[in-house]
């Protein structure tokens, strides 16, 4: 008689992986921390973005966008969760989207991806790129006579000035679209939809080699066992924390030297294991001749903007983000 399966992996209860394979998502997962906040001035629905792997995606608006006198900009949102975990149904999610709408006052898109373990990367990157596809096909079929596009699309929309914001593992993927549409057919492949920047919260990246930060204090919903974790259950398999798609500048890692790369805007908290790792990328970057920003925050943890995006904080992620917007959308 054979042992019971037994808990190989167990992501805070959220996500647990047995020695048969079995895979548990709790569907109970506790947001009772998470601030409240009701944003009335914003609109939401969902649209299926990709039939094939039944992904949908939500649409959020400023409920007085039909009244502004110019085009509102289009703001994807890639949420965090270590690639495992996470939906753009998730209460940190969801309020962060109705921030951004109200904030920036503009169309926000914030995609499902397939989640590891059951899709390893690149799944979660090959589907933000179809969800950017989904707004290229949107647009496409607005431009013609018999539009059969979303009704939120139809008018109003700046399709020519589009920027991705991606939180933690999201803002990988944001790094990973930057590349991919650096290659100058795969930008003119998204016509009419052009995307102008792209905004970094905290980008989960990785490497064998530890950093200082990551060797620090843990953070009260973070640490190196967790980031761990979520490497080994996201990478394809038989790889490491050096995969490209984990570490931009390790060993195997295509050069970015003469990636034209769009605008980047990267942010941290100055408390978080993944601060080195977040600096040493802008600073690289930047010494490639590339046009990047980073901000600091003092004091802060992990999420501390997509938990919490009303706060002082919060505002001025906010701010930075408008101002980033402001500089880059006729580049």
């Amino acid at each position: 008689m054979g042992s019971l399966p037994h808990l190989v992996e167990d992501c805070m209860g959220v996500l647990q992986l047995y020695s048969d394979g079995t895979i548990f998502r709790s569907k109970n997962v506790d947001f009772s921390w998470i601030p409240v906040v009701d944003d009335s001035t914003v609109l939401f629905k969902d649209c299926l973005f990709d039939k094939k792997h039944s992904l949908y995606l939500r649409l959020y608006k400023p409920a007085t966008a039909a009244a502004e006198p110019s085009k509102i900009p289009v703001v994807y949102y890639l949420h965090g969760g270590g690639f495992c975990v996470g939906s753009r149904a998730w209460p940190n999610s969801h309020i962060c989207c109705t921030r951004l709408a109200s904030g920036l006052g503009a169309l926000v898109v914030a995609p499902d991806y397939r989640l590891a373990p059951e899709h390893r990367l690149p799944a979660a990157m090959d589907d933000a790129h179809e969800a950017v596809k989904w707004l290229r096909d949107q647009a496409s079929s607005c431009e013609g006579d018999g539009c059969c596009c979303d009704g939120w699309l139809t008018n109003g929309v700046d399709f020519d000035r589009v920027f991705i914001v991606g939180d933690s593992s999201g803002g990988n993927m944001a790094h990973q679209l930057a590349v991919r549409l650096s290659n100058e057919a795969a930008a003119n492949e998204l016509r009419p939809v052009r995307v102008r920047g792209y905004i970094l919260l905290a980008p989960f990246f990785g490497g064998v080699a530890r950093t200082k930060s990551e060797e620090g204090p843990s953070e009260a919903l973070l640490n190196l066992e967790i980031l761990d974790r979520f490497w080994r259950l996201s990478m394809p398999a038989g790889e490491d924390r050096d995969h490209p798609l984990a570490n931009p500048f390790g060993p195997t890692s295509p050069s970015l030297e003469w990636a034209a790369l769009g605008p980047i805007l990267a942010m941290v908290g100055g408390d978080e294991l993944l601060k080195d790792r977040v600096g040493d990328y802008a600073r690289r970057l930047l010494s490639m001749g590339k046009k990047v920003e980073y901000v600091e925050f003092e004091g802060k943890q992990h999420g501390f903007f997509t938990n919490n995006p009303y706060s002082d904080a919060g505002s001025r992620v906010i701010e930075l983000i408008r101002e980033f917007m402001l500089k880059n959308s006729n580049n």
